[in-house]
């Protein structure tokens, strides 16, 4: 049986919860205390007939193994030279999974930005920068429940968004039958979006509401 944080991960379309993921909290337990931060960017990535998927067409390796596993499980992977932070969602054997693309600082920030080697909006608005923000430089936490492991999204801490925002997602093959899908799901207006432009950035409130 599911436990309830499992729960939140399955029995709905990979599209609500990648919705729904915008605004809770990351947090990765380290040596130096807890490192962390607001979800502010997702992608969805809906398995094995999704041209953007790591498993299109029944693909399957060593390397993605752990996006067949338990939902809320992690799977981190390396593309470019860079970590990438996905979580499984749906059932076991079902692989589909959302990258988590952008967060806001929010926990221990001086040594997220001393993980970057710099400050700004571009600390963590990436998937790769947010990893490497979070201190994490390997696949340790690969296939690891979210639930019990050193790296969570605390579902009972979170902002709620302002506007969520759709596009399709980046760096995908657009070529691909699903590569213009309008699967990426962000907070509109935060300034920690990748690739948001500085004129689309709401200072203030940072999309937030309340």
């Amino acid at each position: 049986m599911l436990t309830k944080y499992q729960q939140f991960f399955t029995g709905r379309p990979t599209v609500e919860i990648a919705k729904d993921l915008l605004g809770k909290l990351v947090k990765y337990q380290t040596t130096n205390g807890i490192i962390g931060g607001y979800i502010v960017e997702t992608e969805a990535y809906l398995g094995e007939k999704d041209s953007a998927s790591h498993a299109f067409n029944g693909r399957r390796t060593g390397y993605s193994e752990s996006l067949y596993g338990m939902p809320g499980n992690i799977y981190l992977y390396q593309i470019r030279g860079h970590y990438c932070f996905d979580i499984v969602v749906q059932e076991a054997e079902e692989p589909q999974g959302i990258l988590l693309r952008g967060i806001e600082p929010a926990l221990n920030i001086d040594k997220m930005i001393e993980n970057r080697h710099m400050s700004g909006v571009n600390i963590t608005n990436g998937p790769g920068k947010l990893v490497q923000a979070l201190g994490i430089h390997s696949r340790d936490l690969d296939g690891q429940p979210m639930e019990t492991s050193p790296l969570t999204v605390d579902l009972h801490n979170y902002k709620i968004p302002g506007e969520i925002a759709t596009s399709a997602r980046i760096g995908v093959n657009l070529k691909g039958k699903d590569g213009l899908s309008p699967r990426r799901f962000y907070v509109k207006g935060n300034p920690y979006v990748s690739n948001v432009k500085k004129q689309d950035m709401d200072l203030e409130c940072h999309g937030w509401k309340g």
